[in-house]
């Protein structure tokens, strides 16, 4: 789904609201989540996820074509990890854990 396919669904159902009022709103929040990141905040929406960023060390790579060492600079990337309630609803709630077993007693039954 593309920014204006959401902006477009979400519009269609609260048609109370104009389409230019919602791309506004949307670019909104798109707009505080880069901001929050970019000073390196952690931006959590519950049951959906989480985003953040995570810093990678600069390193000695190597071109693909050539095999030639190449440096490649420190950077930071942005990472979300997905959140519980979406992860069960793309797979399904995850199986309840089998009970276990009673351990068996170790002393000997009396006679």
């Amino acid at each position: 789904m593309t920014k204006s396919e959401l902006i477009a669904c979400i519009a269609e159902r609260n048609p109370h609201l104009f389409q230019r009022d919602v791309e506004r709103i949307v670019s909104t929040i798109f707009d505080e989540i880069s901001a929050a990141l970019s000073r390196g905040d952690r931006v959590e929406l519950r049951g959906f996820g989480a985003f953040s960023v995570k810093h990678r060390d600069s390193r000695v790579g190597r071109n693909p074509r050539t095999g030639e060492a190449v440096s490649v600079a420190e950077k930071v990337v942005p990472y979300f990890k997905t959140g519980k309630q979406l992860r069960d609803l793309l797979n399904g709630p995850e199986p309840a854990p089998a009970p276990a077993e009673p351990a068996a007693d170790p002393t000997p039954p009396a006679s």
